[in-house]
């Protein structure tokens, strides 16, 4: 039985009942463990564990330090395309959303390439809209090839592929692939997700699955916190990890926890507001049930609560994004897939870090020492 296949058979109404039935007691069990495991995750992400968050972030920011010292490592994403075969309805790419359509060509990258260079960064995140047949693994792969040259670390985020295309990703020198299941409540998936293969919950679900099968150094996970009950699909989303952890143990994992923000066309009818508070409550249990994942913060958040919650538990972090191609070459809002919150420099926010004590890592990976 795949991963897939195991949560497939999860009950959503099963995890709701269980995570909001734990107690005080339960969520101090959790906290006096050294090891911690799935059922300790949905006590401290419980409203039961909202009056335990001061406990609970001096125990996930000791972790953090004892694992991943003082660093924290900076990205950026990079728009190729915002070219989309999909219907969705809480994002800016969707199909039927009248904005200018464009697919970055290899001189174009080029030069994105080299406005990001001279930001400091040398990790960069791959981004398209989903659409084989226009943006595919043919112009993947002449892409990875241009920008691996340039950068140490290379992630994607594009659409689910196959496991023998993961395959090429990672000969061709990618690092690690991002795939949101955006929610695991399958109704609440069909009502946002109306046209295209996006529509596939169960091709979604598997991928991961193929990405492990395909020997992905590193997988990153997520969920579109607002789309279902926040509190349920994050319980699925820290199984869908442990699942992983067990099964593709060779990979290494991250965990994201993108808000949803409002853009351009936007007809998602969120279902569940997470606050500030909450949100601190989510990233301080998978630091204390998932030690070794790296938690990743986009710049959707704001600069004063990335500022505070990164010395926290974050040890990965975005900064100076564009959401939109050429967005760093050519600066325009009309392609943007979504508006971000902190919009400072990478400069800027690496001297924040440097103000709170945390040293800011533009590279983590020397190639000179192989793979």
């Amino acid at each position: 039985m795949t991963v897939a296949e195991e949560l497939s058979r999860t009950d959503w109404d099963d995890v709701r009942l269980a995570l909001y039935s734990k107690s005080a007691a339960d969520v101090m069990s959790a906290l006096q463990r050294s090891v911690r495991h799935w059922q300790d995750f949905l006590a401290l992400i419980s409203p039961a564990a909202e009056g335990f968050l001061p406990d609970m972030a001096v125990k996930a920011q000791a972790l953090t330090r004892q694992r991943f010292g003082h660093t924290v490592s900076l990205f950026v994403p990079l728009y190729l395309s915002n070219l989309c075969a999909n219907e969705c309805t809480y994002c800016g790419f969707t199909m039927s959303n009248k904005i200018k359509r464009t697919k970055l060509t290899m001189a174009e990258i080029s030069e994105e390439v080299y406005a990001i260079k001279k930001m400091g960064f040398d990790s960069v995140l791959l981004v398209t809209g989903e659409h084989e047949t226009k943006a595919g693994m043919d112009y993947f792969l002449e892409a990875i090839e241009l920008v691996k040259a340039h950068f140490s670390h290379v992630a994607m985020e594009v659409q689910p592929l196959s496991t023998d295309e993961y395959r090429a990703l990672a000969a061709a020198g990618t690092d690690s692939v991002l795939v949101y299941q955006e929610t695991y409540h399958r109704a609440h998936y069909a009502e946002y997700h109306l046209r295209g293969k996006k529509q596939d919950f169960d091709w979604r679900l598997a991928t991961p699955d193929r990405l492990g099968e395909a020997g992905m150094n590193k997988i990153g996970l997520g969920a579109l916190l607002g789309l279902s009950e926040w509190r349920t699909d994050s319980a699925f989303t820290a199984l869908h990890l442990s699942l992983l952890q067990q099964r593709y143990w060779k990979s290494r994992y991250s965990v994201a926890f993108p808000r949803i923000k409002p853009c351009a066309g936007d007809r998602a009818t969120q279902k569940s507001q997470v606050s500030d508070k909450q949100l601190i409550q989510l990233i301080c249990a998978y630091r204390l049930c998932f030690p070794e994942v790296e938690l990743s913060l986009s710049t959707r958040e704001s600069p004063a609560f990335r500022d505070n919650v990164v010395p926290l538990a974050i040890n990965q972090l975005s900064a100076a994004s564009q959401t939109q191609p050429g967005g760093y070459s050519a600066p325009t809002t009309a392609l943007e897939q979504f508006s971000t919150e902190d919009t400072r420099s990478a400069s800027a926010v690496a001297n924040s870090l440097t103000a709170r004590g945390l040293d800011p890592v533009w590279t983590d990976w020397l190639n000179a020492f192989g793979r």
